[in-house]
Formats: C-alpha cells, structure tokens, sequence
C-alpha cells in the first residue's frame, strides 16, 4: 500500500484545491491528500464487493458445491484445500448405484424365483401326464387301496341316487304348489258363487270352505316338503361335495405318488455313478414327499368318509320320517296331526307373501 501512495503522490504535478483551482501543495500535504484518496478507494471498492456477494446469497443462497474444506490451519498453502462438491457427488453416485443394485437384485431374486416356481410345475405336469397316459395304456403300475377305492365308489353311487331323489323332491313340491294355488283360486270363485246364486248358496258355500280347508292343509304340506328338499340338498351339494373334493385331492396326490415313484425306480435301474447318484438322491427325497401328502390325504378321506356315512344316517332318518308323517296326515284328512308332525320336527311355516320381495328391495 506505501508504494501505491508513493507512485500516485509522485505522478500528482497538477494539484487540485476544493475549489477546482489549481494551486501549490507542499510535500507533506501531497502524500496525505494521496493517502486519504488511496483509502477512500479502498473503502468504496470493498463496500461494493461486500454488498453484491450479500446480495447473491440472499438471492440464491449458499453455494454448497463451492465450499471447501481448508486442510493445514490459518494461512496454509492451498495444496490443503479440498473441495466439498466432490465429496458430495462421490457420496450421491455411491448411494444411486447402490440402491440401484438393490432394486436390480431384488427384481432378479423375484424371476428367478418364478421361473425356479414355472420349472417345478411343468416338471411336476410332465411326470403326472406320463404317469396317466402309462396307467391307461397300461403300461404303468397304480397304488391302489381296495377298501377305500370301494368307499369312494359307493359314495358316488348314492350321491347320484340322492340327486335323483332331490330332483323328484322338487318337481312333487312345484306341482303340488300349483294345486295348492288352484285350491286356493276355486275357493275362492265357490265363495263368489254362493254370494251370487242364492239358490246355490249353501252347496257353494260347502265346496268353499273344503276348498279353504285343503289349501290351508296343503301349505302346510308344502312347508314339510321344502323342508325334506332343503335338508337333502344341504347334504348332497354340500356336505357330500366337500368330502368328494378332498377325494380330487387325495386322487391327484395318489397319481403324483406314483409318477415320482416310477421315476425313482426308472433312476434305480440306471447306472450308479457320481451323476445318477446325485439324482437318485434328488428323486428319493421328492418321493417321500409325495409319499407323506398321499398318506395324510388318504388319511383325511377315510376320516371324512366315516362321518359322512354317520351324518347322512342321521339327517336322513329325521328327514324320511317328517316326509312320511306328514304325507299319510294331510291324505288322511288328519289335520291336527299334520301340525304336530311339523311341530315334533322344528318346521316353521313361513306366513302368507314371505317370498314377496319387500317395497325396498322392489325399488
């Protein structure tokens, strides 16, 4: 800075007064009249610069890119001197390609998974056609139990007879519905009648009330009738359904048993080096699990079959006997113990108009 103040006090020939006149200064004054301009300079230059860097931060704020980190302490060299954009951006790319390797890896466990899921299944579907085509040509040997085979058989048999029964049940309740209607409707045009014909009143008048009667009589048959239907048809479609379709299940265990088990034998016969040894150790254990799900299935349907058999005596002793009692009281006339039939057995009659839909759902 003194040497600044020495060349412009040393260039300075023309001195300028306050005035704006030219005079003579003398030595001393010069270089403080130089001294004063040099820091008035110096103070109006940093003054600026001060204020549009602090205008730049209040505009867009701090650049964190172009901090840096001073290695060395006060007055180092700028060998020390690291910038922190580079840190962050080594540290954003790391943290990018690692997630990005996550999600690559997590998509890749996923396929491979559903592809090693695709192998099995068409493996597994493989193996089981080759099995049945080979017990229809007979060419392949089947696991059979004698007595749980003439189980099965039996049930389907008389699941086929009850769905004939159930099917006979339900055309007896629709013609009898519509007699009962007719019933009804003649009652009712004998009533009209006897209100008519005067000479006729009271032979009309009788045929109305039997009318009357018999309908009255055959609602309530009708009400038994639904009941045996309903009762039948809970365990046709329901509960000898179900204990059928853990048969399906039992059925296609028994054929994957037995294609894993042909496959086995077929390796068992094949050479026995490192290769053939691995694999027949691979089929031996898919052969045991086979062999586990097919006894416990066989299992659950002898235990099914048991109950049903027990289940279907009792519902259709209740239900034979309603249907029976019933029929002979309302043939017989016999209308009080057509009541006591329904009241012995739990058989609520629905009122008059219960299937109407009500006036919310109508709308």
């Amino acid at each position: 800075m003194t040497d600044s103040i020495m060349n412009k006090a040393a260039t300075m020939e023309i001195p300028i007064n306050s005035n704006g006149d030219t005079g003579t200064l003398t030595e001393d004054d010069s270089l403080e009249q130089a001294a004063k301009l040099q820091w008035s300079l110096d103070e109006k230059v940093g003054s600026s610069r001060g204020t549009r860097d602090l205008q730049q931060v209040m505009v867009s704020g701090p650049n964190l890119n172009e901090t840096s980190i001073v290695s060395g302490g006060y007055g180092g060299t700028a060998e020390g001197i690291i910038p922190t954009s580079s840190i962050k951006g080594s540290n954003m790319h790391h943290s990018s390609s690692s997630s990005s390797m996550t999600a690559e890896e997590t998509t890749r466990g996923v396929a491979v998974e559903k592809l090693e899921t695709v192998k099995k299944w068409g493996l597994n579907t493989y193996k089981c056609t080759k099995q049945m085509i080979s017990e229809r040509f007979g060419r392949g040997s089947r696991t059979v139990d004698l007595e749980l085979e003439a189980q099965i058989e039996v049930l389907r048999d008389t699941k086929r007879k009850y769905e004939n029964v159930l099917r006979l049940a339900r055309a007896l309740t629709n013609h009898f519905y519509n007699m009962v209607q007719t019933q009804h409707a003649l009652g009712d045009t004998f009533a009209d009648l006897s209100q008519k014909s005067p000479e006729l009143r009271d032979e009309f008048g009788y045929n109305a009330e039997t009318q009357k009667l018999l309908c009255k009589n055959g609602e309530t048959l009708l009400g038994a009738i639904n009941f045996f239907v309903s009762s039948i048809n809970t365990l046709v479609n329901k509960t000898m359904e179900d204990t059928l379709m853990t048969i399906k299940m039992y059925e296609n265990a028994r054929l994957e048993y037995d294609a894993y088990r042909s496959d086995l034998e077929e390796l068992s016969m094949g050479p026995r080096d490192a290769v053939a040894m691995a694999r027949i150790e691979a089929a031996q254990q898919q052969y045991q699990v086979q062999k586990d799900k097919y006894e416990r299935l066989r299992s659950d349907v002898a235990i099914k079959l048991k109950f049903l058999e027990e289940n279907k005596v009792k519902v259709m002793h209740k239900q034979l006997l309603l249907f029976h009692n019933a029929i002979s009281a309302y043939f017989a006339g016999n209308q009080q113990q057509l009541e006591q039939t329904l009241k012995q057995f739990n058989v609520k009659l629905k009122p008059p108009g219960a299937d109407k839909p009500s006036w919310l759902e109508e709308q």
